[in-house]
């Protein structure tokens, strides 16, 4: 009778082991993925994520709006983000993403033309993410499910400079793409539609932003004047690497799918109405309200950084204007624009970097920026209020820059940190004694899911601390 019994047992376990790989296979969870699907998720997500997280966060910090509650971020506190102010997950989601595609175009020659975007994606994006934190985990990332979940954080200098990073990514990606002789089309790309030649100028567009970014630590002037000199950068509206939102959901800008309150919560910053005053700039009625207390359609701006509990009413201060709540369709995702290259190209002009006329360059900007906000240029704009030579030139061509990208605000808060332009004001009531910061503080999820290598990053940043310069800025 044992024996019996113990054939029965062999029998139920052989005939258990033979169906166990059938019964445990998911046949609706597809074993690889199209590129073309996962380039178009990357593209809008990140676009989308960042938008937001730009015009709330990042405004703050670029002093461009003001929270008038939920405004612990507002007040330099960074370690409490409300409504925005936690990029950390947006970039290593997209960069773990980006990575596959990559991987796919390097597997399978059927996937070959995907590698060109996906590199200059990953330079992107990672440019982004140590623009913002500094030193961040980057060679050993965005490979949990094969290498390390612990990754090591990577020098900001080695994220730029070294084999794999950034200008390595897009020498590479640019090169992806003059060496591709196939005929399978680039498919669910939403930012120039399948057009190759969009990305090698996306790509050249983006050296020459992130040459002017290191240009204190390298010497730039020849590579950005090989760039010029070819010519084969971003050079019209037409040629932006954007993509548009609509007026609906589920692709309006997300301002408009949350509630009155949130939208409210944000206002003009004092910062921005005295310059956009100052300038007699018509665009403060695309990007604000008038105020609801006025008499004479006027604005009013609130100084950043209120203490909530003080009180302060609505009416008094000019809320954000309808274009990115009501009337998002006019709206775009913002990656790189004709309007940013030439204002970095008036920068290396007018620092002797590059052999241009500063003043042409600058002009070009400026009249690309009033097209890209789809408002009309006074006639008397360039000449008078907003000359080149009226002031400081320098100056007039960071704070241009800095309006215009008022979707991209941590890309004016990067860009006051190297350049200290536009002035941006002492906040009202500082957590961080009266300091605007300088670098994004690690998340406390590192602190609990990477702590070896979270530590030693957070020892290199005197205990994570806001007040620390990225290694261009140092």
């Amino acid at each position: 009778m044992k024996h019996i019994y113990s054939i029965l047992i062999l029998l139920l376990v052989v005939g258990c082991t033979k169906e166990f790989e059938e019964i445990n296979t998911n046949t609706n969870d597809p074993v690889t993925v199209q590129p073309s699907l996962l380039l178009r998720q990357v593209i809008y997500d990140y676009g989308e994520q960042m938008s937001y997280e730009g015009f709330t966060a990042g405004n703050l910090l670029g002093q461009y709006s003001t929270a008038l509650d939920f405004n612990l971020f507002d007040r330099h506190d960074l370690k409490s983000p409300q409504l925005g102010g936690n990029p950390w997950p947006i970039f290593y989601q997209n960069l773990r993403d980006n990575e596959i595609i990559l991987n796919l175009s390097q597997e399978n020659a059927a996937y070959a033309v995907y590698e060109g975007p996906a590199r200059i994606m990953k330079a992107f994006m990672s440019a982004g993410l140590t623009d913002l934190f500094g030193d961040v985990p980057y060679s050993e990332a965005f490979q949990g499910d094969t290498e390390t979940v612990t990754p090591t954080y990577d020098k900001q200098e080695s994220i730029y400079m070294d084999e794999g990073g950034v200008f390595d990514n897009l020498d590479k990606g640019i090169l992806a793409i003059q060496n591709y002789t196939g005929t399978i089309a680039l498919e669910g790309d939403i930012l120039f539609n399948g057009d190759l030649d969009g990305w090698i100028r996306f790509a050249n567009s983006l050296k020459i932003k992130y040459l002017m970014r290191v240009s204190s630590k390298i010497d730039v002037a020849s590579q950005l004047q090989t760039i010029v000199t070819d010519g084969n950068f971003i050079d019209d509206n037409s040629e932006n690497a954007i993509f548009n939102f609509t007026d609906g959901e589920p692709n309006s800008f997300r301002l408009a799918q949350l509630r009155v309150g949130d939208f409210n919560n944000y206002v003009l910053s004092e910062t921005m109405d005295e310059i956009l005053t100052n300038l007699n700039d018509p665009r403060i009625a695309r990007l604000y309200q008038p105020f609801a207390n006025g008499t004479d359609g006027g604005y009013n701006g609130l100084l950043n950084g209120i203490d909530a509990s003080a009180g302060v009413s609505l009416a008094d201060y000019s809320l954000l204007g309808t274009i990115f709540r009501e009337n998002t369709g006019l709206l775009d995702a913002n990656f790189m624009t004709s309007m940013e290259t030439h204002f970095l190209l008036a920068e290396a002009s007018e620092k002797g970097l590059i052999v241009a006329d500063t003043e042409t360059l600058y002009n070009t900007g400026v009249t690309q920026a009033f097209e890209y906000w789809q408002v009309a240029l006074p006639t008397d704009y360039l000449t008078v209020d907003a000359a080149l030579n009226n002031g400081d030139p320098l100056e007039n061509i960071i704070t241009q820059k800095w309006i215009a990208n008022s979707i991209n605000g941590y890309e004016g808060w990067i860009e006051y940190r190297r350049t200290g332009f536009p002035q941006l004001k002492t906040i009202s009531a500082s957590l961080n004694n009266d300091l605007i910061p300088i670098r994004m503080p690690y998340p406390a999820e590192e602190e609990a899911l990477n702590n070896a290598n979270y530590t030693q990053a957070s020892n290199n940043t005197e205990g994570n601390s806001i007040n620390v310069a990225v290694w261009w800025d140092e």
